[in-house]
């Protein structure tokens, strides 16, 4: 038995005896499948040629991304807190360096994923550390390997310990979601997103899409949605998904001034 990976995604399936025909993750619009077609591998196949980088980006948070890089190369977040560690995001890269690493951290208490395309290996990393995965009720369907472990959330926020809380904005998918951490930038707030707000190459702004690769824009409700939902949030800072991908002052006036030069683009 194999737990199949797509090599485009990242995303790890339940363990079967063969590869799939195709990962739905992939062929999703907001997804792709590379040119060479659909391909897949093992995790021990991606440990044999990969390895995981873990470096602090302020106090009480580390990075760990995957290098070489790997599928959509997006690095995960550890928040550590009093209350216990949660890991934001996840990469599909888990092996005994990084296990023994992270412990050395204090460990992983929970985890919290924005949206599909980081679910990655999280039940590896869920089985590892022993720690339940929450995620928004409505992607439930893409989930490629049930677990006992995944705890499904409704509504508008989830608290968890330590002062952090799990906002839905929707948007990208429709369960997607951002983390809060008020604590961050050194009491100033952070937002943790994904790309369900994506920081861009410009750093005072940011940006919102259905689909990156194939430049799929949200209509302009949308758009509201999210600014509605992080609305009632301090956060001086954002980390998006990349190790560069950061804004570290003024993040909320980021977010509204991107979103009405958005909505003015879209809305002529």
């Amino acid at each position: 038995m194999i737990a199949p990976m797509g090599a485009t995604c990242g995303t790890q399936f339940t363990p079967q005896i063969a590869y799939p025909n195709d990962c739905p993750i992939c062929t999703d619009e907001r997804q792709y499948i590379g040119s060479q077609g659909q391909q897949w591998l093992s995790l021990a196949e991606l440990q044999a040629g990969h390895h995981n980088r873990i470096e602090p980006h302020e106090p009480g948070l580390i990075g760990i991304g995957t290098e070489p890089r790997f599928a959509i190369s997006q690095r995960a977040l550890l928040v550590q807190t009093a209350a216990g560690n949660v890991l934001w995001d996840c990469i599909s890269l888990l092996d005994d360096a990084t296990i023994e690493a992270v412990h050395a951290l204090g460990g992983i208490h929970a985890i919290a994923i924005s949206h599909p395309h980081y679910y990655s290996s999280m039940v590896e990393w869920s089985q590892a550390f022993d720690a339940p995965i929450y995620l928004h009720a409505a992607d439930r369907q893409w989930v490629m390997r049930p677990d006992s472990r995944i705890m499904f959330w409704e509504g508008d926020a989830q608290t968890l310990p330590g002062g952090l809380t799990i906002v839905h904005c929707g948007g990208h998918f429709a369960g997607s979601t951002v983390l809060h951490w008020a604590a961050g930038a050194h009491g100033g707030g952070a937002l943790l997103t994904g790309d369900t707000i994506n920081v861009v190459q410009d750093r005072r702004f940011v940006s919102f899409m259905r689909s990156y690769p194939n430049q799929i824009p949200l209509p302009a409700s949308a758009i509201r949605q999210i600014v509605a939902a992080v609305e009632p949030y301090a956060f001086e800072r954002i980390y998006g998904a990349w190790w560069e991908t950061i804004i570290q002052h003024d993040a909320k006036r980021a977010v509204y001034a991107s979103a009405e030069r958005y909505i003015r683009a879209i809305e002529g």
